[in-house]
């Protein structure tokens, strides 16, 4: 490196096991500075290949943008992973500017008609190129197209400001969730604490303690709120709860709403540029669905017989409850109808699920399914003390790559889990092991004791780490085609799919869980699908309805609450996330494609089935066959023809209605 970069541990070279990042040493005034360096780098590259004196072919200029960037994306993916996971007050600040500094960077490459040029010039002539090869092509014309490069000068410099603009927003959307989560709490007393288990308890009163208070005191961390909601049997402290969960960043200091609407306008004028009627026709044109009609005639089939297995299930609630069930009464009077009519009890559930045991069962599994092994590697340092760094490996001991697990809550994470890449597997110029990470936010318990999960939250874990084995398990030549850079209709798929064995009778039975409380869970889990398939279908058809429309100025209010009107969503269940704080649609990457899980959830559904019909979950020929064909393929081929490999045959609808009991 040069003197300019000299102690800058973004730029030096990483000399730990598997080159991970050295996070020990990482703060938030190096990222600026390394971001100019890595800027420049990857604008020189990018000079090169479009400045090139020899005619346009596949290796002088595809496999050369492949080649481009690496340390751009080095800086790049350090950075968002800390400012999701570890975002304190001086990544905050930055935040903003590196997002403006990376759209402006990626837009120019995008509009540069001199690359865009030779990359026409290869792509009129992929019919003689591998698949891989041809899909890379594909990608990559289409990338360019997508991103403005057929348009004139006036129209490239008004896209280039909507989306700079659209990352400005994007990232405020983000920091008033985050903040409106943290602003808020509620100290319970020993009263406002009945019917809450022992386990929820204590970590509500280490918390009180920590904050120099004396009580139990609750945040608005998904799964605190899930804890309120299901036990207490204080209904104003659940209404409380409720209220200030589902009403956060709608209006007051945070407010999102405008925030919202203007993202959602500058998402249709960016879609007009590029010839489309809508934003959702822009985002779905490369997915499995292709057009938003057809992802909104799965979500309509799905609807009638959810609503109507709803309408059952609150029946059954309100046998229960001495007053009209409201939204706030919901899980609690379910949890009541598991545990008197299917024997099922959530606090004894999660005294055989601690967060070690549910952790070590997903690595046992992917053993036993792709004979994956993890070993912990205590010399690599995380990003926070909670973050644990496992080598991964194959069967017979090479290394597969290396992932980082980042499960409990704190007030710099924002919500929710996910997963993501610090490095992607490629062997372009030789094999180049994947860095992994997978996050959530389960609350914490008090030393000594040890942090329990719901069974929902070990499903959130399982299913976080199927991404993950997704990104490990690529095999595939080229950085943009790897892991889990797919459809986002297809991406939810292998995680989905994972998230069958932690209910699975064979591996609960290792958590030590009694054979009737393996029975209940499975009935109980049967009974909250018409609640469950509402929830997420009536946010994801809000999600298109608002991106559907054709208006250069969309009334997101107005086509929200008309939408919510039209298909009846019953008042005690709501959207899963409403618009004010759905972060996956304002600040991620699922905008106009929330329907995505349960799209994905067809292919799960029918993929698990085979194992189904096999008579064993471990089958190792089916398992070795998904790996191969799915999570090794990255995007090197259509989505669909990667189903097909697997299965034989395109998806049934029919094993997820079954699944979810809406069928009969």
């Amino acid at each position: 490196m040069t003197d300019v970069v000299t102690g800058n541990p973004l730029l030096d070279d990483w000399t730990a096991p598997y080159e991970a990042p050295p996070f020990d040493r990482i703060e938030a005034a190096h990222f600026l500075p390394a971001l100019d360096v890595a800027l420049d780098a990857h604008r020189a590259e990018i000079e090169a290949i479009a400045t090139d004196p020899a005619p346009a072919d596949f290796a002088n200029t595809l496999v050369a943008i492949e080649r481009s960037g690496a340390l751009l994306a080095r800086v790049r993916r350090v950075f968002w992973t800390l400012s999701s996971a570890q975002a304190d007050a001086d990544l905050r600040a930055i935040e903003e500017e590196m997002s403006a500094r990376l759209t402006r960077h990626a837009t120019a490459i995008g509009h540069d008609r001199r690359l865009f040029d030779r990359v026409a010039t290869v792509w009129r002539g992929r019919t003689t190129l591998g698949e891989e090869q041809h899909r890379l092509v594909d990608n990559s014309y289409r990338g360019f197209v997508s991103g403005g490069a057929l348009l004139d000068a006036a129209a490239k410099a008004r896209f280039a400001a909507i989306d700079e603009r659209l990352g400005e927003l994007s990232v405020r959307f983000g920091h008033n969730v985050l903040a409106a989560g943290t602003d808020w709490s509620l100290l319970l007393d020993e009263a406002g604490c009945a019917g809450l288990p022992d386990s929820v308890r204590a970590a509500a009163r280490r918390r009180a303690e920590l904050a120099g208070k004396d009580g139990w005191l609750f945040t608005l961390d998904r799964g605190q709120v899930e804890d309120v909601l299901g036990f207490a049997t204080d209904r104003d402290v659940r209404e409380k709860v409720w209220r200030a969960f589902t009403g956060r960043c709608d209006g007051g200091p945070h407010d999102n709403w405008p925030i919202l609407t203007e993202i959602v306008a500058l998402r249709q004028e960016r879609a007009h540029l590029l010839g489309h009627a809508s934003y959702a026709e822009e985002k779905l044109e490369d997915s499995m669905a292709r057009t938003p009609e057809a992802a909104m005639a799965l979500l309509d089939r799905l609807w009638t017989p959810a609503l109507k297995r709803a309408a059952d299930e609150q029946a059954e609630l309100q046998a229960l409850a001495d007053a009209p069930i409201e939204a706030w009464d919901w899980r609690f009077y379910a949890e009541q109808v598991r545990r008197e009519r299917h024997a099922l009890d959530g606090a004894a559930v999660k005294e055989h699920l601690t967060l070690d045991a549910v952790r070590a069962a997903a690595f046992d599994c992917a053993g036993r399914l792709y004979g994956l092994r993890f070993e912990e590697r205590a010399d690599i340092p995380g990003w926070h003390a909670d973050v644990r760094a496992w080598a991964v490996s194959n069967s017979g001991g090479e290394p597969a790559g290396l992932l980082y697990t980042d499960y409990l809550a704190r007030p710099e994470k924002h919500g929710g889990a996910w997963m993501g890449s610090l490095r992607v597997q490629e062997r372009l110029d030789g094999r180049v092991l994947p860095i992994v990470y997978t996050v959530a936010n389960f609350a914490k318990a008090p030393p000594p004791e040890r942090t329990r999960l719901s069974i929902d939250e070990a499903r959130t874990l399982f299913h976080e780490f199927g991404h993950a084995l997704h990104a490990l398990l690529s095999d595939v030549t080229y950085p943009s085609l790897s892991g889990t850079a797919v459809a986002r209709d297809f991406v939810e798929f292998p995680s989905k799919f994972m998230e069958h064995w932690i209910v699975s009778a064979e591996v609960l039975e290792g958590f030590g869980v009694p054979a009737p409380l393996i029975t209940a869970i499975g009935q109980a889990d049967a009974f909250g699908q018409g609640f469950a398939t509402v929830e997420l279908a009536g946010s994801s058809i809000v999600d298109l309805a608002i991106h559907m429309t054709a208006s250069p100025a969309p009334d997101v209010r107005a086509i929200a609450a008309a939408t919510l009107e039209r298909i009846g969503m019953p008042a005690t269940i709501g959207m899963r996330h409403r618009l004010p704080h759905f972060t996956h649609v304002f600040d991620g990457g699922y905008a106009a494609a929330y329907y995505s899980y349960l799209w994905a959830e067809v292919l799960d559904a029918d993929a698990f089935a085979a194992f189904t019909e096999a008579g064993d979950m471990f089958a190792g020929e089916l398992a070795q066959r998904f790996r191969r064909e799915i999570l090794a393929r990255g995007d090197t081929r259509d989505a669909m023809a990667d189903f097909v490999a697997f299965r034989g045959r395109e998806p049934d609808e029919r094993h997820l209605l079954l699944e979810r009991g809406l069928l009969g």
